[in-house]
């Protein structure tokens, strides 16, 4: 496979360009830490964006910053640390999960919109970028966005393009709004409480006005040999104090909780964040979204038809992490009809490639969304050669 590494952006569209004239299929790659999302590509030729690093635009006081697309994460969040500022989406780092290397980077970052704990109270990562440099399936350079929420020129390609995995072009540079870091960060810890429990408390939680920033529960064997149930507070440490206090107080209920805060407290976000509990196995793994309440009647009924599933939640319980035994489908008939009235969507993400070449990945669309979707794609990329049925077969 043809690799190419473009250090400027006219570089970039020239080689898009000549990709389009051949008509080759062409495989889009950052830090390579996330090769294994989506359906396996038949690329033949492939740029990478690691060429393109470096911050372009940093504003404190506007709470802006901008960088290449091939920027190592780690560089933008060591960077906003250093003003106690971070991004506000806490973006997972697949590593754990897939058993990668390399370093991810921030246009991989928007690329796949990929989120967090934080994400129920701040947002996805698309809800945070505002501008972006993409080359296009023309081989064209498109800027839109730009350096504060109140220029919407462009803004709905900046939303359409985080979350289309390379799909509809190549990025070249992005730029997010951030955050001020919270003082005081502590996580309440309440255990041995069943799923369906568990779901209500953090929906009551998140239902108050005491703003948690994070709630996830942890059944029984998930880490631990006891269920945890997970709220994150963040902000001023009087705020902290006080709003812990009245939390306990709303659900005392369910037991006193546990306070902790530090390292401990960072480490076990971390977990939940990369879905740490499942790294290390032979197991497919995926997301599934919907209702909260309805967290704990899907899962229930999964177990009943996939033997060995185990999972926990996130999100107050509107996204299930799901670890099935990787045979056959790895479950995806079970799940999938399992959902279907329950009104939500599954999407595998960790499994092997050939069953990632015959199960769905992202839930199947219906014949009118996939004729948009179909319709989005021609228009980006009349030429079909940006990772093609990196997403939907066909496409």
């Amino acid at each position: 496979m043809m690799l190419h590494t473009p250090t400027t952006e006219a570089q970039a569209c020239a080689v898009v360009a000549s990709i389009v004239e051949a008509r080759v299929p062409l495989a889009i790659r950052g830090g390579g830490t996330r090769t294994g999302l989506g359906r396996p590509d038949n690329a033949v030729s492939t740029i990478s964006s690691a060429g393109l690093s470096g911050i372009t635009l940093y504003e404190p006081a506007e709470m802006v910053i901008g960088a290449k697309a091939g920027t190592p994460l780690q560089l933008i969040e060591e960077t906003l640390a250093a003003r106690g500022q971070m991004l506000t989406f806490e973006p997972m780092d697949h590593r754990t999960l897939f058993g990668t290397e390399g370093e991810p980077t921030i246009g991989a970052v928007a690329a796949g919109n990929i989120s967090g704990p934080r994400r129920i109270n701040a947002g996805a990562a698309r809800d945070s970028l505002i501008g972006i440099k993409l080359i296009n399936g023309r081989g064209e350079l498109v800027k839109s966005g730009g350096r504060v929420m109140k220029n919407v020129t462009g803004l709905d390609l900046v939303k359409l393009v985080a979350g289309s995995f390379g799909t509809l072009g190549f990025l070249t540079e992005v730029t997010f709004r951030v955050l001020p870091r919270p003082e005081r960060v502590v996580t309440l810890i309440w255990e041995d409480l069943a799923d369906e429990t568990a779901v209500a408390l953090l929906s009551a939680a998140l239902g108050s006005p005491f703003e948690p920033m994070a709630a996830a529960h942890l059944p029984a064997g998930i880490g631990a040999e006891q269920a945890r149930t997970l709220l994150r507070l963040e902000n001023f440490s009087a705020s902290i104090s006080y709003r812990a206090a009245e939390l306990a107080r709303l659900l005392k209920a369910h037991g006193r909780p546990e306070l902790v805060e530090g390292r401990a407290s960072e480490a076990l976000w971390r977990e939940v964040r990369d879905a740490a509990f499942f790294a290390g196995t032979q197991d497919a793994v995926w997301r599934l979204s919907l209702a909260p309440t309805n967290g704990p009647k899907a899962t229930a009924a999964i177990a009943r038809t996939v033997p060995g599933a185990r999972w926990f939640y996130d999100w107050g319980g509107g996204l299930v992490w799901l670890a099935v035994p990787a045979d056959g489908d790895a479950g995806a008939a079970a799940i999938r009809a399992t959902l279907k009235p329950l009104g939500g969507h599954a999407t595998l993400v960790r499994a092997a490639d050939a069953v990632r070449a015959v199960v769905p990945v992202f839930e199947p669309l219906s014949e009118p969304l996939m004729r948009v979707t179909a319709g989005i794609k021609k228009s980006f990329d009349p030429e079909g050669v940006f990772e093609p049925g990196r997403m939907y077969a066909g496409i």
